[in-house]
């Protein structure tokens, strides 16, 4: 694997650690994001898991940086060691011109997959079937950052190489904000799913705007990791 993604990530987040108001919390964050236990990160670097527990917690001083140069290096040793699909995937994030809390993940499949299969991989519901029926990848995004600091041109970016490719909001509560948002891009992708919300609380018109705007419409409530976990198994 080529370092330059892996001391990309390794400069974002030392630099949101040692800028953050509470570096042990955002140390936690990230050892979390990337699935990496207390005593998984403690065995690497030779301390006790008590020692990582003081850091995130505050109970010892804040971390110097050479403390975050160790821990961070380790949290990506041990990406690397179990195939580096974190590194990757926020590798992808980044060098699309995202931060991380917009895009959880944005990917291109090699080969077109079946609606369908991305459907059964996120417990997904579909609301309003159109006709196109298959993608070749996915964006995850956090729809009130989105909405809140991206350009209508950032916008159209989260589409990545291709709008054949389904669109994930969360943190949705009715869906009328990125729905309407969307209407200011053209083309538009060929699924939207909306994380978080069942369907009878879904904004009344969301099928409405789907049809009109030619996408299929589902809406999921499976565990934003999980749900990005399902995905980097796909296709």
């Amino acid at each position: 694997m080529s370092d330059s993604p892996r001391r990309n990530l390794a400069t974002k987040i030392a630099g949101e650690v040692t800028l953050s108001d509470d570096p042990g919390a955002t140390l936690r964050k990230w050892r979390t994001d990337f699935g990496v236990s207390q005593t998984d990160i403690a065995a690497h670097l030779d301390v006790s898991s008590s020692v990582i527990s003081d850091y995130e917690s505050g109970r010892r001083e804040n971390p110097g940086i050479g403390v975050v140069s160790r821990m961070v290096n380790a949290l990506l040793d041990i990406d690397e060691a179990r195939g580096g699909n974190h590194i990757r995937q926020y590798a992808r994030v980044l060098s699309a011109g995202f931060e991380s809390d917009i895009v959880r993940d944005l990917r291109e499949y090699p080969t077109t997959i079946p609606l369908s299969r991305f459907y059964d991989a996120i417990d997904a519901t579909e609301i309003h079937a159109a006709e196109e029926r298959n993608i070749s990848g996915h964006t995850v995004i956090n729809s009130i950052a989105a909405i809140t600091r991206l350009s209508s041109e950032e916008f159209y970016r989260l589409y990545g190489q291709s709008t054949s490719r389904a669109l994930v909001f969360t943190d949705i509560t009715r869906g009328e904000s990125p729905l309407v948002a969307m209407r200011v891009v053209t083309p538009t992708p060929n699924a939207v799913v909306l994380h978080g919300i069942e369907e009878e609380d879904l904004w009344r018109h969301a099928s409405k705007l789907a049809r009109a705007d030619g996408f299929s419409l589902a809406i999921t409530k499976k565990p934003v990791d999980e749900m990005v976990d399902a995905l980097r198994e796909l296709p």
